[in-house]
């Protein structure tokens, strides 16, 4: 399962935002189910993130997400944010990536 996640920053607060979510990455690594991510930024949207995730059930996503280093993370990136955020999960059809 891929989820994609997105987020309108507030100015000034994008390096801030944008450290905090590779500490979460860092985090993800050791979690169930955890396959990827990556932090996208659209070229025309210098205060937009996309954070895609690939996991191998959103039954383990939900369970990071539930974890109280996460909860305590998450409050900080709230704080960066202009609104909240949109996520939307898709289904992985195929995967092609460099061996």
């Amino acid at each position: 399962m891929t989820v994609v996640t997105t987020t309108r920053l507030r100015p000034g607060g994008e390096d801030e935002w944008d450290a905090a979510v590779r500490a979460r990455f860092e985090s993800a690594r050791d979690r169930p189910g955890w396959v990827s991510g990556q932090l996208l930024t659209p070229t025309e949207e210098p205060h937009t993130r996309l954070i895609v995730g690939t996991w191998q059930s959103r039954d383990d996503w939900e369970a990071w997400h539930h974890d109280p280093a996460f909860l305590e993370q998450r409050s900080t990136l709230e704080q960066l944010e202009e609104e909240p955020s949109r996520t939307e999960w898709f289904e992985v059809v195929a995967d092609a990536r460099r061996g």
